[in-house]
């Protein structure tokens, strides 16, 4: 492993960094009074809250807007949410075609131009959910189409037996993304949300916009990563795989001697370039792929596993708290500050940190000992996250248990179910139907991420913390999957894959 490979596949993550700065920068917006009345989910007629959110009619214990709900809340809530997931559905299905005809550095790049494109139509949105509904299925596009290639990416540049590791990259750079965006706009939401003007005064319109600043500057930010992104990816070279399979072996040989810091000649290059052309040779004489293909006897196993492997991903509940955890911690009883600035920065710190000991434990204890040590932990905490919730009123002992239940379930997950789904799809497909392969799962991950973030307002608002018992059933499903299913992959090469599942369905 040298510092070449290594900032290749750092600077490939940073379409992880997107992802993860989308969600958290939702969790905190949908919270912010400005946003909330200019797409009327809320209204306001001047009444204040004191600090600890109650209603109060003296203007100097005033500290936050006395906003009203909706009816309509949830819904609209869900639409917009979903709007981003429902377009990553659509990028994961395009990034196959455009990932093997332009290759998978060249759409990285165009996928980040696009996202940038959404983020500027999100913090430009007027009033109506309709636009912003637009400009966040327009960054889904670029988000679907990079979760797709920039996994796949990375496992053709990294050395076998650190491809794990390397590939884990992606879901850290989402983690992190994800901090960030809670710090900054946690910063923002304090100081436009906290004792605003106006308070105690009436209002003759609920619905007049107040600043709108604060959400604005949220959206409008994600262009910042969006054309670093799309610049970084202009200095790094084209798989080698996908140049093999074009007949640009020249160019092939050149960025494996870039990648193995050697000359052209050097034995390992040679070796592994004779490695490429062998497989991509295999590939032609089989004709060209169809998605048909990966239900044929030698793929469809690890087609049916990629599958299931995101589909439970969703199902374990990790975006319902990530989307809307501000809502479920003034749902558990904590103050506004508390809710919407402490808490989830505190939560999205422990789901980065604890990314780090997925990179270590991908390679040394495997896969599917991840997966089925993650489920079983989720099962119990989201357990737990319910029984303590359910006692909160007899004191903030309970709340404090209930939080530490999501902690530690965002920590069971972040180690395992985060990082081995993306892994995992990008490493177990040949060459031939590697990019369709890597699709099947993307589209997963994100059709259920989509019916999560639209049913998920409406699962907390009826069944309120019952909703951590049906993720809790989901997580005991995903352990019977893990256990007896799913294929270990550690250590085995991606040209050996197919004699570890040929015939097993």
């Amino acid at each position: 492993m040298n510092s070449f490979q290594f900032l290749v596949a750092l600077t490939a993550s940073f379409g992880g960094l997107l992802f993860g700065y989308e969600v958290g920068v939702m969790n905190v917006v949908l919270v912010m009074d400005a946003f909330r009345i200019f797409f009327k989910f809320h209204h306001w007629n001047g009444d204040g809250l004191d600090e600890k959110g109650q209603p109060t009619k003296d203007v100097a214990n005033m500290m936050y807007r006395d906003l009203k709900e909706a009816d309509n809340k949830a819904t609209l809530e869900g639409l917009i949410t979903s709007s981003f997931v429902l377009g990553a559905l659509c990028g994961a299905l395009m990034a196959t075609y455009l990932g093997e005809k332009y290759g998978r550095q060249r759409t990285i790049m165009i996928g980040a131009c696009i996202f940038t494109c959404g983020a500027v139509i999100q913090g430009l949105s007027a009033r109506s959910w309709v636009m912003i509904a637009v400009g966040r299925l327009i960054t889904g596009l670029s988000i679907g189409c990079n979760g797709v290639l920039c996994p796949t990416y990375i496992s053709e540049v990294a050395p076998a037996k650190i491809r794990g590791t390397l590939s884990s990259c992606y879901q850290l750079m989402t983690t992190f993304g994800i901090i960030v965006a809670a710090v900054i706009n946690s910063i923002v939401w304090y100081y436009t949300n906290v004792k605003p003007e106006g308070l105690g005064k009436t209002r003759s319109n609920i619905w007049e916009e107040v600043s709108n600043f604060e959400w604005r500057f949220a959206l409008l930010f994600q262009v910042v990563p969006g054309l670093g992104l799309a610049l970084l990816m202009c200095f790094l070279p084209k798989s080698p795989r996908w140049l093999c399979s074009k007949d640009r072996d020249e160019e092939a040989v050149e960025v494996l001697a870039k990648l193995n810091a050697t000359s052209t000649s050097d034995e390992l290059v040679q070796s592994e370039l004779k490695a490429i052309q062998e497989d991509v040779a295999a590939t032609r004489a089989a004709g060209s792929s169809s998605f048909g293909e990966l239900f044929s006897p030698v793929i469809r196993r690890r087609t049916f596993i990629t599958f299931l492997m995101q589909l439970f991903q969703q199902w374990t509940g990790i975006n319902v708290i990530m989307y809307y955890q501000s809502q479920i911690y003034n749902e558990i009883g904590f103050t506004k500050f508390m809710s919407t600035v402490v808490l989830p920065i505190i939560n999205n710190f422990v789901n980065f940190i604890s990314t780090f000991p997925g990179m270590w434990g991908i390679e040394r204890l495997g896969r599917k000992t991840l997966l089925v040590i993650g489920s079983l932990m989720m099962m119990v905490f989201h357990i737990s996250t319910w029984a303590f919730s359910t006692q909160t009123s007899k004191g903030k002992t309970w709340q404090y248990l209930a939080v530490a239940s999501i902690f530690l379930m965002v920590f069971s997950f972040a180690w395992t179910w985060g990082p081995v789904p993306w892994v995992y799809q990008a490493e177990v497909f040949p060459l031939r139907v590697r990019v369709k392969g890597s699709a099947v799962g993307t589209v997963s991950n994100f059709l259920n991420n989509w019916i999560i973030a639209f049913v998920g307002p409406a699962l907390m608002k009826a069944w309120s913390t019952k909703t951590f018992l049906l993720f809790a059933a989901a997580c005991l499903l995903a352990w019977v999957y893990s256990q007896f299913y799913v294929i270990e992959c550690k250590g085995v090469s991606i040209d050996e894959m197919d004699a570890k599942m040929a015939g097993k369905a």
